[in-house]
């Protein structure tokens, strides 16, 4: 299964965001990584620099590579509704990242481990693909013989967000995929219409 392995603050820092969650190096220097750091004078950004940035950061946002994003965009772009909205949807419609959000693991990234090492069920199956689509109205839950996991109790310990699309029973360690939600609910400062336009060149 690809996906990025490499440095993660060095990347929020670039984008100048703490896209991968909470970050105590980027905390500390939160300017763009390089020799010169706050110093280098950087020039006016071209259209083209400024929507491939844009493009980048919902990648390592959702923890999706190019090819993968890239067929993402042509299901969106197929579908009826404004495109980038859809392509933000079909992100956040991703197991791993409905995990990460209903608290079972702290960031997408230990949400896909859990994932791919089958310690999620979806509708009561087995599923162990990071990207598997969710449709509204499936239950995701922790397996039975993963309940006990330090790292899930932590992290449901920790959880602070509640997101109207999804509901958590905690007693049972599971939640409902309420439906897709709707741009105003993805908190992700995304300006998805660059992406639009870098794919429509």
């Amino acid at each position: 299964m690809a996906r990025y392995t490499g440095p993660q603050t060095k990347i929020a820092r670039k984008f100048g965001e703490a896209i991968f969650g909470d970050d105590k190096s980027f905390e500390k220097r939160n300017y763009p990584p390089g020799q010169h750091g706050n110093n280098r004078r950087r020039g006016k950004k071209s259209e083209y620099a400024v929507q491939l940035q844009e493009k980048q950061k919902a990648k390592y946002t959702y923890g999706i590579l190019e090819k993968q994003f890239s067929n993402l965009f042509k299901k969106a772009s197929a579908s009826t509704g404004v495109t980038g909205e859809i392509l933000l949807q079909l992100c956040e419609s991703r197991l791993d990242n409905v995990v990460f959000r209903m608290g079972i693991a702290p960031s997408r990234r230990a949400a896909r481990q859990l994932v791919s090492h089958r310690h999620i069920t979806v509708n009561g199956e087995l599923v162990n693909i990071p990207s598997y689509s969710l449709k509204a109205g499936d239950v995701v839950a922790v397996r039975e013989k993963s309940k006990s996991l330090s790292t899930i109790e932590d992290s449901l310990a920790n959880r602070s967000e509640v997101y109207e699309w999804i509901s958590w029973n905690s007693d049972k360690l599971e939640g409902n995929f309420v439906s897709v939600p709707e741009r105003l609910q993805i908190p992700e400062n995304i300006k998805e219409q660059l992406i639009v336009e870098l794919y429509s060149k």
